[in-house]
């Protein structure tokens, strides 16, 4: 399974972007147990990027405290169908993920 899914389209009007993502990832608090009764060990993102044709435009820490395979979304306004969004993200065992995906128009 890919590490995440992104859609990016133009809202109807076109006044701005809708980002979706949906992010495959275990977001361990490290205060769970395994069958065994062994603490699971941490393992969360602690970044995440967004960029729209490489400015960036979100910059967020994130902690445990998120749920696994969370969802971010998000709107750009100033966006245009054809535009680039990148999400990237960073976790706390420095294992990092990256998508792009081209702004499509406002479904009619």
């Amino acid at each position: 399974m890919q590490a995440m899914k992104i859609r990016a389209r133009m809202e109807g009007d076109n006044s701005a972007a809708d980002i979706k993502v949906l992010v495959n990832h275990p977001m361990e608090t490290g205060q769970r147990k395994d069958a065994n009764g062994e603490l699971i060990p941490r393992h969360f993102i602690q970044t995440i990027k967004a960029t729209h044709n490489g400015k960036i435009v979100i910059d967020a820490q994130w902690s445990q405290a998120i749920s696994k395979n969370p969802f971010f979304g998000f709107k750009i306004k100033g966006a245009k169908s054809g535009d680039t969004v990148t999400v990237s993200w960073v976790d706390n065992k420095g294992e990092t993920s990256s998508i792009d995906a081209k702004i499509e128009p406002a479904s009619s």
